[in-house]
């Protein structure tokens, strides 16, 4: 079976320096920085190349306790330099190679594969334990999580079996351009191939990325069709226009798709040419909601830390309260403050460690046996947590300058980088829209009907 097109260049398998996917022109410097097409040099990158050298020499963990423990590894090496990298901006490839070189791209691919045939649940967790180290990388690793399995969601067996050996033997990275809200890509049909052409506002990950996951409509008719592409060809022209308050290092600017030809039998869950529908294929919302929730609770956990290191190190006490300390460590209001984003950040990792093992076992389930109400109760708790998550993590990423003083919102201190990644994602789809679903399934036991973002 042929599963993607075939275009000049197709996606390199593994080696010491990842695959090649449309590489920017980069010239290293002295001081360990880069500079590539993105145009100025890059910071504090040396240690990531380091990590990734370290990475490839080091036998892979063996259960999920173990994969944890790697990815916060990973993290405490993103955390170093990040608000450095997020300022000076440019394409995240030292990170993604970090994460494939630490075997974490492959987390979830097959082990005969040489991946590390990890659940879901466990995958969250380690989403949300990168985004605490830097949360742009966090997000480019949980999406990339769900196009991984988006032959799991629509395709075939057969479909699915090729996808999962081709990305974890080549350690893979994925992009999409999916972005509901714009016009979809057109498909025409060219025989026994689909070619697809369009524009999409936002394609996070693709400038990164060595497959692009597509989705367009066959012109004239209503035919949904999702396929999986090498990023790297001509038919794919990143504009290099994402300039956003927050999220920078994400690559979600837009993408033009020109002649991408896919053949018939790669259109993913097409069987002779019709789509057998199931309703796990609906899952691709839930699926990236739940993502969306635990990096958001990532970046906030993020923003807590740096916080609290700064506050142990550098804030001084306040001389004129009437019951002055030596100390900040010591000043009530402090400890109180502390305290009380602590505990909400503590209610909500329970509350999302519950809600990704239900995703879990659901996403791991046989597919065929998905009924809509199951799949419209997952939706409602996966609703609330990122309700909490969002609420809650943006009362911590502001509330920290309380707790930390007035020369923490100097730039160097990074304090903002926190606020600015939640308050940018978290505008993603309006959460009142979230509340409401919780709502009607609290009050009159109703279920959200699928949609492209529910």
């Amino acid at each position: 079976m042929t599963l993607l097109s075939d275009p000049t260049t197709t996606p390199d398998t593994r080696s010491d320096t990842g695959p090649a996917a449309r590489p920017a022109a980069r010239s290293d410097l002295a001081d360990g920085s880069r500079r590539d097409g993105a145009g100025g040099p890059r910071p504090a990158i040396g240690h990531l190349l380091a990590g990734a050298e370290h990475w490839r020499k080091t036998g892979r963990p063996r259960d999920a306790a173990g994969w944890l423990l790697r990815a916060e590894d990973v993290a405490a090496q993103l955390r170093r330099g990040a608000v450095e990298r997020d300022r000076a901006g440019g394409h995240p490839r030292e990170e993604v190679d970090l994460l494939k070189a630490s075997g974490l791209v492959t987390l979830l691919g097959p082990q005969e594969h040489g991946g590390a045939g990890q659940t879901w649940d466990t995958a969250l967790r380690v989403v949300r334990t990168v985004a605490r180290g830097d949360g742009s990388i966090g997000q480019l690793l949980g999406y990339h999580y769900l196009w991984a399995w988006a032959a799991r969601l629509v395709g075939t067996e057969e479909q699915i079996a090729a996808v999962e050996e081709l990305y974890t033997r080549g350690e893979l990275f994925f992009g999409g351009a999916v972005n509901p809200r714009d016009g979809d890509l057109v498909i025409t049909e060219d025989g026994d191939e689909l070619v697809f052409h369009g524009r999409k506002s936002f394609s996070t990950g693709g400038v990164v990325s060595d497959l692009t996951v597509l989705e367009g409509v066959i012109d004239g008719t209503d035919t949904h069709v999702f396929a999986i592409v090498p990023t790297d060809q001509p038919g794919i022209a990143f504009a290099d226009d994402w300039d956003n308050l927050g999220q920078r290092l994400t690559e979600s600017g837009s993408v033009r798709i020109d002649g991408v030809r896919v053949p018939w039998a790669a259109a993913a869950g097409f069987v002779n040419r019709a789509f057998q529908p199931l309703t796990y294929n609906t899952l691709n919302v839930p699926t990236i909601q739940i993502v969306f929730a635990n990096f958001y609770l990532g970046i906030a956990q993020g923003a807590l830390d740096r916080a609290a290191e700064y506050t142990r190190t550098t804030t001084r006490a306040w001389p004129y309260g009437g019951d002055n300390k030596d100390h900040a460590t010591e000043e009530w209001y402090v400890l109180e403050g502390y305290g009380e984003l602590a505990t909400k950040l503590w209610a909500d990792e329970a509350l999302l460690d519950a809600v990704g093992a239900e995703a879990s076992a659901v996403l791991h389930a046989p597919r065929d046996e998905l009924t809509e109400r199951r799949r419209g109760e997952l939706a409602v708790r996966i609703a609330a947590a990122k309700v909490r998550a969002v609420e809650d993590g943006l009362d911590v990423a502001t509330k920290v300058f309380e707790l930390t003083g007035a020369r923490a919102s100097a730039n160097h201190v990074g304090l903002d980088v926190h606020w600015r990644n939640l308050r940018t994602h978290s505008l993603h789809d309006p959460l009142p829209y979230k509340k409401r679903e919780v709502g009607s399934f609290a009050l009159l036991d109703e279920v959200p009907e699928p949609t492209w973002y529910t």
